[in-house]
């Protein structure tokens, strides 16, 4: 087991080229905490006889001269030296699927991998060995070099030009097996997705039933319904009837006061209502506003334009810390371009602020509605059914996605870089809680369950905020001013004091090698607090506010400018910034704690300048109708888009080469195919609980 969690985070260390000394002490670990105790167990034993026979038969037939075909299917799948293994083509992954395919008489075909530390350099090489051998085997066939032909090793070190120690550690060996067994968990998580899916189905069938039986009807008696029909019938008229009152009510996200749905007998039919394609279907593709009661319509392009990014992100980090074949290259050119910015370069990951400003004011804006409607009073049931309906909206999708990912991760066939995607599901199976409590970003990052979702969880925190602000705000405003200050300055003390006594590095792709940085900055909420801080200020100022802030060009001219300005220097300190300090740094610390909250100020200058009428061209691209129905699938676009990214790496054969023609490729690949399933999710999966108010219906 330690073997096994450790194995990703060696191979990591190395890929990312952090300091010999740090990845030898990995190793180390490795070998003396975990492997040390199998490597002896295992000396002491002997290959087993079936698997000596059976790999004995297969290096004669190799050495013959003309050798049947599954030797040479198999030696040709054996793991060979590629070039650029100073660009990070160390690994040697062989052809998994070919020696699978392999077959002699008495045996198969079996891929192995098998961990070697060469000097300072990590790499695994893909061996194919019969099916009669069990990692153990396979371990010992490797430590007593007994898979050679004749004086020919077929597992040969890297040549001495390329790496100065020629003595091979093998520490590790894993075989992958051809046919996939499910456990209970698996199988338990893909009955829950199917069932999550079926609902909905059976709902559209029924409703469509209930539909083609009423136009019969309707043909049938041109006088109308007749006052005895049956009680059947009756329901079928309510159900009916009621579509127009759900379909009204398809934009309220998160409200905390709606319009009753009556019906005559049970919830049931309501549920059946809502659950069905044709109510959940309306509006997703709709190019009226997304905002949660109309209005601010640039907030359609800033979401989309945000997902984007991070998709665009992801796109190029996942294949950077896996499989590679010049990762150095990739380095080097997003460390020195400043395109990569749009990727993963510069500072880390700002679209998730402009995530947190924007739900930090639409959280506002719900609630100070909410508030009005119930003429001036914030009550406990309020916040109670506020954070209901923020959690009805995240769960259902959430929990369905990780279990999607536990089916997935447990079903799919996988290729030789697997490995960093098994962590996925050991962390699931051991921290799903967290998910499901929402704390899964107080964790250790590498422990979480879907590491995306840490997101879900710093969302909610700070959405659960939003009620002690107003009510501070409502009860004396020198009191809501002085703790949002306190709020704002803490945000920039903790980001500040963390990354000098750390030494944490402030730009991207270095960021990706520190797990101090992920650990204690990246998904705290102490840290990353400030822009949804920010955004709750802008959305009671929009909400309350009684004329423009804005009332002359000069102003808005000026306030461009600095906006525009502001952005650009953000980046460019980045850059500047870009080497991980040796001790404590006052630029980079002074840089961390400052840079998310001057992003998010740029941006609600943005929304504040396209709102009050001086937003010009911005404005026109913002609130293309084009944004809208990305924006309304956004939330399960950012949920399933990983998925798609993990499938396709882990299903890789041979490793991914940069360049940027195919990382933009990639890029739109994810992005289509996610545009496409986050549809379906959202009409399947997120809008029938987010409509679904059972308590409505009449009992």
């Amino acid at each position: 087991m330690t073997c096994r969690l450790l194995r990703y985070l060696n191979l990591f260390s190395l890929k990312y080229s952090v300091s010999s000394e740090m990845a030898l002490s990995c190793v180390v670990f490795v070998l003396f905490a975990g492997c040390s105790l199998a490597l002896e167990t295992t000396q002491a034993l002997t290959v087993s006889q079936k698997c000596k026979e059976d790999t004995n038969a297969l290096l004669r037939e190799i050495t013959q001269s003309r050798p049947k075909e599954y030797a040479v299917t198999m030696y040709d799948a054996f793991g060979k030296m590629g070039s650029n293994v100073e660009g990070g083509n160390a690994n040697q992954p062989g052809l998994l699927q070919q020696c699978h395919s392999a077959h002699s008489p008495t045996f198969s075909g079996k891929y192995c991998q098998v961990f070697i530390m060469q000097g300072t350099v990590q790499y695994f090489v893909g061996v194919c060995v019969p099916d009669s051998c069990n990692e153990a085997d396979v371990q010992l066939l490797a430590l007593y070099g007994k898979l050679k032909l004749g004086q020919t090793s077929l597992i040969p070190p890297l040549p001495p030009i390329l790496v100065n120690d020629s003595t091979q550690q093998i520490y590790m060996t894993h075989c992958v097996i051809s046919t996939v067994v499910p456990d209970a968990s698996a199988v338990t998580c893909l009955f829950m997705c199917c069932l999550m899916v079926a609902v909905p189905l059976v709902a559209t069938l029924f409703r469509a039933i209930l539909s083609c039986q009423r136009n019969r009807e309707v043909s049938s008696h041109s006088e109308g319904l007749k006052t005895g029909r049956s009680l059947y019938g009756s329901l079928k008229t309510h159900v009916s009837s009621s579509s127009e009152t759900i379909s009204s009510n398809l934009e309220e996200d998160n409200s905390t006061h709606h319009a009753p749905l009556w019906f005559s007998r049970s919830c049931v039919y309501h549920c059946l209502q809502v659950f069905s394609l044709q109510t959940t279907s309306q509006g997703v593709f709709g190019t009226s506003s997304s905002v949660q009661g109309g209005g601010y319509p640039s907030l359609n392009g800033i979401r989309s334009l945000s997902l984007l990014w991070i998709i665009s992100g992801h796109s190029a980090q996942l294949p950077a810390i896996t499989n590679l074949d010049n990762f150095k290259d990739f380095r080097k050119s997003a460390t020195t371009s400043p395109l990569h910015v749009f990727s993963i370069s510069g500072p880390a990951f700002l679209a998730v602020d402009t995530f947190l400003l924007l739900g930090g004011l639409l959280s506002a804006r719900s609630l100070l509605g909410s508030i009005s409607k119930a003429e001036g009073r914030l009550s406990p049931s309020m916040v109670a059914t506020y954070l209901f309906n923020r959690i009805k909206r995240v769960q259902p999708l959430h929990l369905f996605v990780m279990c999607l990912t536990i089916s997935l991760i447990s079903l799919v066939q996988w290729g030789p870089y697997w490995f960093p995607f098994l962590e996925t599901i050991m962390d699931c199976k051991t921290y799903w809680w967290a998910n499901i409590l929402l704390i899964s970003n107080l964790i250790p990052v590498n422990e979480i369950c879907l590491p995306w979702t840490w997101y879900l969880s710093l969302d909610f925190q700070c959405y659960a905020t939003t009620p002690l602000l107003l009510y501070l705000y409502r009860l004396n405003r020198g009191v809501f001013a002085v703790v949002a200050g306190g709020l704002l300055l803490m945000n920039i003390v903790a980001g500040a004091v963390t990354t000098a006594l750390l030494q944490l590095p402030v730009f991207q792709p270095y960021t990706l090698t520190s797990d101090t940085y992920n650990i204690y900055y990246y998904l705290k909420p102490h840290t990353r607090y400030g822009p949804f801080l920010i955004g709750i200020l802008t959305g009671m100022h929009l909400t309350t506010k009684k004329e423009n802030l804005l009332k002359k060009k000069w102003q808005a001219a000026l306030g461009w400018f600095c906006c525009l300005s502001l952005m650009a220097l953000l980046v460019i300190f980045a850059y500047i910034l870009k080497e991980t300090p040796a001790y404590p740094s006052a630029p980079h610390a002074l840089y961390q704690g400052l840079h998310r909250l001057l992003w998010a100020l740029a941006l609600t200058w943005i929304i504040l300048a396209c709102e009050e009428g001086y937003g010009g061209y911005v404005k026109s691209f913002l609130s293309l109708r084009f944004w809208v129905p990305i924006s309304n699938i956004s939330f399960a676009c950012y949920l399933i888009h990983p998925v798609f990214i993990i499938l396709y790496i882990g299903l890789q054969e041979t490793p991914i080469h940069y360049t940027d023609i195919n990382f933009m490729y990639m890029f739109l690949g994810h992005v289509v195919l996610t545009l496409a399933v986050s549809y379906m999710l959202t009409v399947l999966i997120e809008k029938p609980y987010l409509l679904l108010r059972c308590s409505s219906a009449q009992m």
